[in-house]
């Protein structure tokens, strides 16, 4: 463990001449402060500063997955927000990761994250096609949206002219008409917080996946899930079609067993604080999200949770030696 995340007591306990027990400080990498999923990770700190005895976490904001697998890799963070199929590039050692595989393990998938293309309605872009030569951002800079948009587009050979940003810069270009949409993770099968921020005031469309798109993404792309979305996404939102991935938390190896196992059972034993904190988490199986979602082994620690639970840990999710 790095020296940096231990704090120790400055002085003796209780007069016996004893030090107080070190409190092992952990950083947790989210995403865009803007995004209801850094409102989820400031929830789940919270449970591991309440239910995990010896650890104290803090949220970092971060530019999601590839920012945050970077981190981890640096020794920056110690665990954070990933999305199943960017860590099973990074596992694999492919696509960002070419050649560099990452030892990783998945502690738990808190949500599916359909990817949700927004265009405003005025923009007369109906379909995906229709992005040609249009302002368009992909996702947030270094994101896992932005890695996987480019990879369906060019499975589909659809192009855009893309415009790189922040969350808060992409909102605001979007509401002024300097972009015409962007590609943005669901809450669950909601419309994100931003996304419904621009409805407020400016009028959307979303553009779902043709039968014969999805066809060509399940032949190409099986790193990817494609759902159909009910009607209802967002008011007067119809239904459509499009790619996801699960969100989850994973950290390297460099986090302790009993320091993943700790954190992971007290996010699996809370029934209110993440529910209230991400409306999509509210009254959700993680467990069973988890052993859905899942794409590279999980962390021993979290192996151990589930063990004891009597859970049946998949060949293909059983920790790494």
């Amino acid at each position: 463990m790095r020296f940096s995340h231990f704090a120790l007591a400055g002085a003796l306990a209780l007069g016996l001449g004893l030090p107080a027990a070190a409190q092992e400080k952990l950083l947790i990498g989210s995403t865009s402060a803007s995004s209801s999923h850094y409102g989820y990770f400031v929830a789940v700190a919270k449970l591991v500063n309440e239910k995990a005895d010896g650890l104290e976490a803090s949220v970092v904001e971060t530019g999601a997955t590839l920012d945050n697998l970077r981190r981890i890799q640096r020794g920056q963070i110690d665990l954070g927000l990933v999305t199943t199929n960017v860590a099973q590039h990074a596992v694999a050692g492919t696509n960002k990761f070419e050649g560099k595989p990452m030892k990783l393990g998945l502690l738990w998938v808190y949500t599916g994250a359909p990817q949700n293309v927004i265009v405003r309605a005025d923009s007369e872009v109906t379909g995906l096609d229709g992005l040609k030569g249009v302002r368009f951002n992909p996702g947030i800079k270094g994101s896992a949206t932005e890695a996987t948009t480019e990879a369906v587009f060019k499975a589909l050979s659809l192009s855009a002219d893309y415009v790189r940003g922040s969350t808060t810069d992409i909102v605001g270009m979007i509401k002024d008409n300097r972009v015409a949409g962007y590609v943005k993770s669901g809450a669950g099968l909601k419309l994100d917080g931003s996304t419904l921020d621009i409805a407020t005031f400016t009028p959307i469309r979303v553009l779902g996946l043709s039968d014969a798109q999805k066809a060509t993404l399940s032949e190409k792309m099986p790193d990817v899930s494609l759902v159909d979305v009910p009607a209802g996404a967002a008011e007067g939102i119809p239904a459509y079609s499009t790619w996801s991935f699960g969100v989850g938390v994973a950290a390297g190896p460099e986090l302790s067993e009993d320091a993943a196992y700790k954190i992971v059972k007290a996010v699996m034993e809370d029934k209110d604080v993440q529910g209230a904190a991400m409306a999509s988490v509210k009254g959700a199986d993680l467990a069973k999200l988890t052993l859905q979602y899942a794409t590279i082994p999980l962390h021993p620690g979290a192996a151990r949770w589930y063990r004891e639970q009597g859970i049946e840990i998949p060949a293909r999710l059983q920790p790494a030696n």
